[in-house]
């Protein structure tokens, strides 16, 4: 750290108030905002300094839309286990389930995406780094981020919906012709076909408008708090964290030996 760092004082632009209105940037947000801008109009201008277009607008509430909900996953499980336990903090239990939005589960357009920056900044020679890239993985037994699915086969009809999606819009670009090119090495390298998922498919077509891979995992983010608050909802109505326990303490007990 040199001496103007020291002496640097850190500021925001996203937001400031008076006594009399608050700011969201340079937006006055009673006479500019409220009852006239969307959620994801906002969001897009405070987090990457633009509205988005019609275009983007549509592509980014498809991805809002994908990603709420997929059931009973970990991060829906862990929402309900905490929100039995603590019924009393709602923010606790959606909490605890965005812990689980990571390189595994949900936040996996993050990885993907970052491979697909690299087989776009080969240029002409994407083909070849794709092919890297597939065989790469298969030679360490890992999946590639963004291909595969327990359930959807053969194909993950979000993605290819997704997909569909950019090209009506008009945004299908550099990223989905990367993904594209990695689909068909993944496959050769594989021996079989290995479907897109709908991370994958995310991690094009938010490229494509823009969005950097390190705040791509932000919309899994957002989308799934969302989800887990219905999933709370559901949880009041319908409690199921005692079930959830005992199924999995009884499953787990049996595999022991009795003494």
């Amino acid at each position: 750290m040199n001496s103007s760092d020291k002496t640097h004082t850190p500021r925001t632009t996203l937001s400031h108030h008076t006594t009399q209105a608050v700011y969201y940037g340079d937006d006055d947000l009673v006479r500019d905002l409220l009852g006239q801008a969307s959620f994801v109009d906002v969001f897009m201008k405070q987090t990457f300094g633009r509205v988005p277009t019609a275009a983007e607008r549509r592509i980014v509430d498809a991805v809002l839309v994908t990603l709420m909900e997929h059931g009973m996953t970990p991060s829906a499980i862990a929402t309900r286990m905490i929100y039995s336990s603590s019924p009393e903090n709602l923010q606790a239990a959606v909490a605890a389930g965005l812990l689980a939005v990571a390189s595994r589960f949900v936040g996996t357009m993050e990885p993907a995406a970052e491979l697909l920056d690299r087989i776009v900044g080969a240029n002409a020679e994407g083909a070849d780094e794709a092919r890297t890239i597939a065989r790469d993985f298969r030679s360490r037994r890992e999946p590639v981020p963004g291909f595969g699915h327990h359930l959807h086969r053969p194909d993950d009809p979000r993605a290819i919906a997704l997909l569909a999606l950019a090209r009506e819009v008009g945004t299908y670009g550099s990223r989905c012709c990367a993904l594209e090119r990695l689909a068909i090495e993944v496959d050769a390298a594989s021996g079989r076909h290995i479907t897109i998922n709908a991370t994958g498919a995310i991690a094009a077509i938010l490229g494509d408008i823009g969005i950097p891979a390190a705040l791509m995992r932000g919309f899994a983010v957002l989308s799934r708090a969302a989800g887990l608050i219905a999933h709370v909802a559901e949880e009041q109505r319908e409690p199921s964290g005692r079930f959830i326990w005992s199924l999995v303490d009884g499953a787990m007990a049996a595999g022991h030996p009795t003494d």
